[in-house]
């Protein structure tokens, strides 16, 4: 057989065994076998047009086919880094922060081990030499690639138009899929799905009764990573002390039911702010933003506005990431305080804006505000890694504990100074999702972080109310946030104010 017949065979034989070692795997085989048809036949024609693409840039089949296994397992290593991170394969939501890994490379590379940098580093080195090195300059295997390219495009086009195609993945189960399809078929599938999807009608605001005690200062902070220790590493022993005394005079409390683990922050912040369920928003619900800008209608400050409702976004980060300086205008926010305002962390002090800082810019906003105002910020300094700088090898879980205690110790200052300005206001505090620690903390299980929400009066001092203990999605957290503010929402003629009911004494006494 000649050097192209082999090298022919080993491109279905290399790209069924990469696609086989992508988490999650079915059975007991390290590689899962087994994949369904229609995925193996995608897998067939994804691999043949990358290969037709890489022989039409460079007219050398072993080094296009080469290029082709390499992309394959690239993808394969990032999937499975991702999945031992944070309890999901690669979606296609991912390939659209290739841009945000360049230009914040500290949020993604901790997620995958040294020696995969290096084997992807290395891996893309020699392809690219040999690309280079083994580049042919007659025009026949190039436009045998081009030929190659077209027809299989075309070949995937025409398949995936057939009604067995088309009711492939209809329902967002990555897991499932990845495991029955493979991770290339599914990243084309769910692609397709997420294009053909649509934005949602305009919001219809519905009739309101009149909130009881309506704040006049509403300041949401979504707590990056913040996670109640005591139940994260099952040791009461860890109990944050700020938390557990605003839970006990909190208005309303509970489990925040949110869907990602160790990282999309996106979707939690999403749902607070648009107030749309995962359910809804079909394979949306990966990346939200990506589509936010459809959903503005929806958005909590684009609501209060037509209430007469200022709203301030901060975040002390660069506000292209994930595109809130663009989406953040367009859901009502009148100002955006970003890094600028803030100066850089002190020696000491870690990577990121300190929480004690965001404290301090959220009160002085607070204090100027001469309208009703909310203001949303989201903080930074509990982010990932949790190695303390220059010590690599240092303990993890502590780090992440003495970062936990900092935003722990920003609660209980936000309750005291906010009261001190002796304006009825409404603070909401919650975490965006759990941490990722290796070794300490993993995807499996629980995903809940906790909420609270605080009441205060003219006299700074905590509102009277019925307590209630609530579990709440972001998007619930998002309505539980509208009703406080304008009343809930009733059914056309009914004009009746209705207080949300006090829970039981042993279920607040369980709680406290």
């Amino acid at each position: 057989m000649t050097i192209n017949g082999l090298t022919l065979a080993a491109l279905p034989v290399g790209a069924i065994l990469l696609d086989g070692l992508v988490r999650p795997r079915g059975g007991r085989y390290p590689v899962s076998v087994g994949r369904s048809l229609a995925g193996t036949w995608l897998l067939a024609w994804m691999m043949a047009s990358l290969t037709g693409l890489f022989l039409f840039a460079c007219g050398n089949l072993p080094v296009a086919v080469s290029l082709a296994l390499g992309l394959l397992a690239l993808l394969t290593v990032a999937s499975n880094a991702k999945h031992a991170m944070l309890g999901e394969p690669l979606l296609f939501s991912d390939l659209a922060l290739i841009g945000a890994i360049f230009r914040h490379p500290q949020f993604y590379l901790s997620a995958v081990a040294i020696w995969q940098r290096i084997l992807a580093g290395l891996i893309a080195l020699v392809l690219f030499a040999l690309l280079a090195w083994l580049f042919v300059p007659d025009v026949q295997p190039h436009l045998i690639g081009a030929a190659t390219l077209a027809v299989s495009l075309a070949v995937l086009w025409l398949s995936l138009q057939s009604p067995p195609m088309r009711a492939l993945a209809k329902v967002p189960a990555a897991h499932a899929d990845v495991l029955r399809h493979g991770l290339m078929a599914t990243l084309l599938l769910y692609w397709l799905r997420w294009r053909d999807s649509r934005d949602p009608e305009t919001c219809a605001e519905a009739p309101r009764a009149p909130a009881l005690q309506s704040p006049e200062l509403v300041v949401v902070i979504q707590c990056e990573s913040f996670a109640d220790p005591a139940e994260l590493f099952s040791n009461p022993n860890l109990a944050l002390p700020g938390l557990a005394a605003a839970r006990e005079g909190a208005w309303r409390s509970g489990r925040l039911e949110v869907s990602g683990f160790g990282a999309y922050t996106m979707r939690t912040e999403y749902g607070v702010l648009f107030g749309l369920e995962e359910e809804d928003l079909g394979f949306r619900r990966y990346d939200p933003f990506l589509t936010a800008l459809g959903d503005s209608s929806y958005a909590l400050p684009a609501r209060l506005k037509a209430s007469g409702w200022r709203s301030v976004f901060a975040h002390p980060h660069d506000m292209r990431f994930y595109g809130r300086d663009r989406i953040m205008p367009a859901a009502g926010f009148a100002e955006l305080v970003g890094e600028d305002r803030f100066a850089a962390p002190a020696p000491g002090e870690g990577r990121y804006v300190t929480d004690a800082a965001m404290a301090d810019e959220i009160v002085a906003i607070a204090a100027a505000a001469t309208a009703p105002t909310m203001i949303y910020a989201v903080t930074i300094e509990n982010h990932g890694p949790w190695a303390p700088d220059g010590h690599p090898s240092g303990d993890l879980k502590q780090s992440y504990l003495r970062l936990v205690r900092r935003s722990d110790a920003m609660l209980s200052d936000l309750i005291e100074r906010l009261g001190a300005l002796r304006r009825p206001a409404l603070l909401v505090f919650f975490g965006d999702h759990r941490p990722s620690i290796p070794g300490a903390t993993a995807p499996g299980g629980d995903r809940h972080t906790p909420y609270v929400m605080v009441r205060l009066d003219d006299s700074g001092k905590l509102a009277p109310g019925g307590y209630c203990r609530q579990d709440l999605t972001p998007a619930g957290l998002h309505h539980a946030i509208l009703g406080a503010v304008l009343g809930d929402a009733l059914p056309q003629g009914d004009a009746a104010a209705r207080p949300i009911p006090a829970a039981p004494a042993t279920e607040a006494a369980d709680h406290a």
